[in-house]
């Protein structure tokens, strides 16, 4: 990839509708440079990250210094993305680029990317061609419409207008005056693809109104023809449940991708900012010394992820493996008996109900008298385990695995946010945390608080939070069905 400059189609506006070339290429880039519609969710951490986006009137860097840098970057034996939304051949300027890379020497590749039109017609209901409708399709810039020759163009069956929503009056009149039928089905979308997708289905001579009345701004594309009267028919994705609905995920960096990919496939617009961080125990002697004693544990509990991950963590780098375990396992519900199941551990005892009642209650008929117990957890938490374990007369030593710290960075993420619907906490923690993080504003100003359990509701309710919902199976994924419901 050395030395050589990658023009990559970034998509419409949904992360996951990028190539899986462009991805690979995305995950082994030394430079991204990247436009306004790039999803942020496609930028790399481990690349040197250059903006360049255009919005109208607004450019962050003009197209030959752009070019400028792509050389440099590429002659300087750097692997260089140039990230576009959409396609870079569809009025995204790869063209130029690709003409001036060639007259520099600098070898490129270019990978394609779905088109807004294509997006459009797959997420907001309007296919570009139909049997029944049209077989020709034309794309073209509206900008500047006076260049185009639009009674020339203007009875393409289907007629898709890139950048055309300040000019939309204009081209209205032009297709009119051309002799466009003035009731031909007409649909503008903005941010296709996207959770904040807007469709708006009008004819031709009401365009400019419904622009207007909407108060629409860019980015946005325009289809003319036949084909938007179907829109009413195929549209699927507006009618997602948690369409037009944001979901702030709180939980700790890298820990909420599988319910934000459920989340965002529900519809919701998701954004996650993770409120805590997960640090190393001030003090790592007890972990050495329980590590050191681990025939003598008759039961090891586990009540998180996050313990499992550092336990296993700590006990490779001591040299040992789970050989060393004479242990039975005892996990506090499906998630955590899932982190033991990705490490080659059974569990013996699983929780029904992800809560430290749970815990108790799946070892209600277990003879706990001599026992000794090992409960690797978080620096800070309930004590409803050892302190009923004790009570029936079981040996627990209490062992912390990892810290929980306030991630300072996500202060000024959340002051950014304007509006939420759900805020989801997972934990006391997490609600602890948002608040110190300057979060109760948008709980004041309307955001529903999602609890995981009661304990979690609890820590709200005594910060003076009312908890909207509270899920009923205690995981990230009880969390989610509470909200669909």
């Amino acid at each position: 990839m050395k030395g050589r400059v990658y023009l990559v189609g970034a998509g419409p506006g949904d992360p996951e509708l990028i190539t899986v070339k462009g991805r690979e290429l995305l995950a082994h880039a030394d430079v991204v440079l990247y436009d306004n519609l790039a999803a942020p969710e496609l930028l790399p951490n481990g690349a040197e990250l250059i903006y360049v986006g255009k919005k109208k009137s607004e450019h962050s860097m003009p197209q030959s210094d752009i070019i400028a840098l792509l050389i440099e970057h590429a002659r300087a034996g750097r692997a260089v993305v140039r990230l576009k939304g959409g396609d870079p051949y569809i009025f995204g300027r790869g063209g130029e680029e690709a003409e001036s890379l060639t007259a520099a020497g600098v070898e490129f590749e270019v990978v394609p990317g779905v088109t807004a039109a294509l997006g459009i017609a797959a997420y907001a209901g309007v296919p570009l061609t139909h049997r029944d409708h049209t077989s020709s399709v034309t794309f073209v810039t509206g900008h500047d419409p006076d260049k185009i020759d639009w009674s020339r163009i203007g009875h393409s069956e289907t007629l898709v207008v890139y950048m055309g929503l300040t000019t939309i009056g204009v081209i209205s009149e032009k297709l009119i005056a051309a002799g466009r039928d003035p009731s031909t089905p007409a649909v503008v979308v903005r941010r296709a693809t996207t959770p904040s997708q807007q469709t708006f289905v009008t004819s031709l001579s009401e365009l400019p109104r419904v622009v207007r009345d909407a108060q629409l701004r860019p980015p946005a594309t325009i289809v003319i023809g036949q084909v938007a009267a179907l829109r009413g028919q195929f549209d699927w994705f507006e009618k997602r449940p948690l369409f037009g609905q944001t979901v702030l995920v709180t939980r700790a960096e890298g820990q909420g991708d599988e319910g934000n990919r459920q989340l965002r496939h529900l519809g919701a617009n998701v954004l996650d900012i993770p409120v805590i961080e997960i640090q190393p125990p001030e003090d790592g002697a007890p972990l050495t010394e329980a590590l050191n004693s681990l025939p003598v544990y008759d039961w090891i509990l586990f009540t998180s992820a996050n313990a499992v991950t550092k336990f296993f963590d700590a006990l490779f780098q001591s040299g040992r493996d789970a050989r060393a375990i004479r242990a039975k396992i005892g996990a506090i519900g499906a998630k955590t008996a899932a982190a033991l199941h990705a490490r080659g551990i059974q569990p013996e005892r699983v929780a029904e109900q992800a809560i430290a009642e749970g815990v108790v209650a799946a070892f209600a008929k277990e003879s706990l008298v001599g026992a000794r117990v090992l409960l690797p957890r978080a620096a800070v938490g309930r004590d409803v385990i050892p302190v009923e374990f004790r009570k029936r007369g079981a040996r627990v030593d209490i062992v912390p695995v990892y810290r929980t710290g306030v991630p300072q960075e996500s202060m000024d993420r959340l002051a950014a946010v304007p509006h939420v619907d759900w805020v989801t906490f997972t934990s006391s923690s997490t609600v602890k945390n948002f608040l110190a993080l300057g979060g109760r504003r948008l709980l004041e100003a309307g955001a529903k608080a999602v609890s995981i359990g009661p304990a979690t509701s609890e820590t709200l309710k005594a910060h003076g939070i009312e908890v909207a919902l509270e899920a009923a199976e205690h995981t990230m994924d009880g969390v989610i069905a509470a909200i669909r419901s």
